[in-house]
């Protein structure tokens, strides 16, 4: 049930993302939602690897609605800087550390730092990340945290 259940979920997204619903365009989202699923099937048999998703649903996507306000406010401070006649750019490369217990906590946290504008992990550690900013401030570090936080939340038995 859950590989039916996983190829109809990616040919509805495929058939979303298209936006063209010709017979023959129909045909290839079919084809490349099975193939993906037997793939990954056929991955999943080959290493047993799987990760957990053991995340509160509710709270996850009220990250992902703060996440995106943060990201529009990256955003809008990124333009500034770029537009702003003397750039005031100050770089920096820091450490920031993660307090996620899962792996899949710690990854959704380097890539949400990724995702907003300004900021890349660099690189990941055992407890923390390498980050890099084009406008670096003090407060990187406290807003950083507070991110850290609410993924953490989202994790089962994580802070409301």
């Amino acid at each position: 049930m859950r590989v039916v259940v996983t190829a109809l979920i990616l040919f509805l997204l495929w058939l979303l993302m298209s936006g063209i619903y010709k017979p023959m365009i129909i045909g290839f989202g079919a084809v490349a939602s099975i193939v993906a699923v037997y793939v990954g099937q056929r991955m999943d048999r080959a290493d047993g690897d799987r990760v957990a998703l053991l995340l509160s649903p509710l709270k996850f996507l009220g990250y992902l609605g703060w996440l995106m306000i943060e990201i529009a406010k990256s955003n809008i401070a990124v333009t500034r800087t770029i537009l702003t006649q003397k750039m005031p750019i100050r770089q920096n490369l820091f450490r920031v550390p993660s307090c996620q217990r899962s792996e899949l906590a710690q990854v959704i946290f380097a890539n949400s730092i990724t995702l907003t504008p300004g900021t890349i992990t660099v690189e990941t550690e055992e407890n923390d990340f390498w980050v890099h900013a084009v406008s670096f401030s003090e407060d990187d570090h406290e807003a950083l945290a507070d991110m850290g936080a609410r993924v953490a939340a989202i994790e089962p038995g994580g802070a409301a």
